[in-house]
C-alpha cells in the first residue's frame, strides 16, 4: 500500500506503553518525507521530498496515472543527455553523412552545453535549453541545424519513456529557424561566360549542372556508362561523397537512381569532352550506409571529370582553383556550383514544365521539396492565365470558346 514515511522520526513505546517520536539516525540528513508504492510490475518504489505536502501530492499523482495507465517510472530520466547520446547515435553509421553532422553537432556544441544534464532536469527546466540555444555562437542557419539535432535526440528519449515531453518543443522554447532566402538564379549570359572561364578539361562540368540538374558530387562521378545519346538521356546512376575524409562511390542523394532530359547543347559538349579527355578508370569503395559486409566493396568506373591521374577531381579542388577564380573574373562575389542547378530548375520552370516532373529530374524524394526551394519561380497563375486565353483567341478571328473555335454570334 503506498504511503508516506517520516525519515527523521520514528514511534517508539515507552516503558509506560506511550508511544514518543525519537530521532532517526536519518535525522537532518536529506529529505526528510519518502513516498513509498509499488509500480504496476510489482516493485517497491520511493522517492523523497522536503515536505510532507509534496510526498503525498506525488503519490495522488503515481496512483492516478497507474489507474489511467499512463505511468511513467519518475526514476527514468535520471541519465545525462550524453549518456544517452551516446547510445542513441549509433543508430547513425560512422560513415554516413548524417551521423558524420550528427557527431559533430554533439561535439561541438550539444554535448559541451547541455551534456552533464539529466533527462529528467531537460524535462521540468526547458528554459535550460532555451538557454543553450540563445548561447550558441553560430548564425541562424547552423544554430538551426543544431537545434533539430537537438530536438530528435529529445524525441527519441520521449518516444523511450525517459522523459514525458521533448523540451525543444516546450511553449516558452523559441527554436533557431532556418533563414528564408529566395534564390536568385543567374542568367544564361553568366553561366556561359562563368563556363569559358573554367579550365578547358572542367567546362563541360557547368553544362552537366545547368543543362542536366546534376548536384556536384554526381557530376564528378558522371561516366559515359550514364550518357544515351541516341535517346537523348542521362540515367544518373551515381554520386562520390566524402565521409570521414574518404572518397566514396553511392547512389545519388535520396538512394534513388533517374533518367533526366539531355539537351542538344550538352550532348555536343560532352561528345568534345569525351574527345579531349578521354574517361579515366577510378576505384573507390561502394558506400551503403548500415551495410558492414558490403560498404567497403571496392568499385571501378569509367568518369569524366578528373584532378590527379586515377583520381576524380575533389569538390574542394575545383571550388578553390577554378570555380572561385572564374566567378570572380566574371564579376560575381557569392554563389557556388549549386547555383548551376538553380538555374537548371527556373529555366524549366519558365518553359512550363510542371513541378513534378522537374522533382524528378532533380532528384528530390518529394515534390513538397521542390515547391518549397522553387515556388516564388514559377509564372504567377495570373500570367499562366492571360498567356492561355490570349493565345487561344489569338487563333481565332475573334473571341470564342476552344469548342466553339470561331467569332459567337
Amino acid at each position: 500500500m503506498a504511503h508516506v514515511e517520516d525519515r527523521w522520526y520514528k514511534t517508539v513505546n515507552r516503558p509506560d506503553g506511550k508511544p514518543v517520536k525519537e530521532h532517526t539516525a536519518r535525522h537532518g540528513k536529506g529529505h526528510r518525507w519518502r513516498a513509498r508504492y509499488l509500480d504496476p510490475d510489482g516493485r517497491e518504489r520511493n522517492r523523497s521530498f522536503a515536505t510532507k505536502v509534496m510526498a503525498e501530492k506525488f503519490l495522488t499523482e503515481v496512483e492516478h496515472s497507474k489507474l489511467a495507465g499512463s505511468y511513467r517510472d519518475p526514476d527514468a530520466g535520471r541519465i545525462s543527455l550524453r549518456k544517452y547520446a551516446a547510445g542513441w547515435v549509433r543508430g547513425y553509421p560512422d560513415d554516413s553523412s548524417r551521423g558524420e553532422q550528427i557527431r559533430r553537432h554533439l561535439d561541438l556544441h550539444i554535448l559541451p552545453g547541455l551534456g552533464s544534464a539529466l533527462l529528467s532536469q531537460l524535462d521540468q527546466r526547458p528554459s535550460m535549453v532555451q538557454q543553450f540555444l540563445n548561447g550558441l555562437p553560430l548564425g541562424d542557419g547552423g544554430a538551426s541545424q543544431v537545434a533539430i539535432t537537438l530536438s530528435t535526440i529529445l524525441n527519441a528519449a520521449a518516444d523511450d519513456g525517459l522523459i514525458t515531453r521533448n523540451p525543444c518543443k516546450a511553449g516558452s522554447v523559441r527554436m533557431p529557424r532556418q533563414p528564408k532566402r529566395k534564390i536568385v538564379p543567374w542568367t544564361s549570359a553568366q553561366i556561359e561566360a562563368l563556363r569559358a572561364g573554367l579550365p578547358p578539361r572542367w567546362q563541360a562540368m557547368a553544362g552537366c549542372g545547368a543543362g542536366l540538374g546534376e548536384r556536384q558530387g554526381e557530376i564528378i562521378a558522371m561516366g559515359p556508362d550514364e550518357i544515351d545519346f541516341l535517346r537523348r538521356k542521362v540515367h544518373v546512376r551515381r554520386q562520390i561523397k566524402r565521409v570521414g575524409g574518404r572518397l566514396w562511390f553511392a547512389l545519388p542523394k535520396g538512394g534513388k537512381e533517374r533518367d533526366v532530359p539531355l539537351p542538344g547543347w550538352v550532348s555536343l559538349a560532352l561528345a568534345a569532352h569525351i574527345e579531349a579527355y578521354p574517361p579515366v578508370e577510378v576505384t573507390l569503395p561502394w558506400n551503403e550506409p548500415g551495410n558492414p559486409k558490403r560498404h567497403c566493396k571496392p568499385v571501378t568506373a569509367l568518369v569524366l571529370f578528373t584532378g590527379r591521374p586515377g583520381a576524380p577531381v575533389l569538390p574542394a579542388t575545383f571550388n578553390s582553383t577554378a570555380w572561385i577564380p572564374a566567378r570572380k573574373a566574371v564579376g560575381m562575389t557569392s554563389g557556388g556550383p549549386h547555383q548551376l542547378r538553380h538555374f537548371y530548375a527556373s529555366a524549366l520552370l519558365a518553359g512550363g514544365v510542371d513541378i513534378k516532373a522537374l522533382s524528378e529530374y532533380l532528384g528530390h524524394h518529394d515534390p513538397a521539396i521542390t515547391l518549397r526551394i522553387y515556388a516564388h519561380l514559377m509564372p504567377s497563375a495570373e500570367g499562366r492565365a492571360l498567356r492561355a486565353i490570349e493565345a487561344a483567341f489569338a487563333e481565332a478571328d475573334g473571341p470564342g470558346t476552344a469548342q466553339e473555335g470561331g467569332n459567337p454570334r
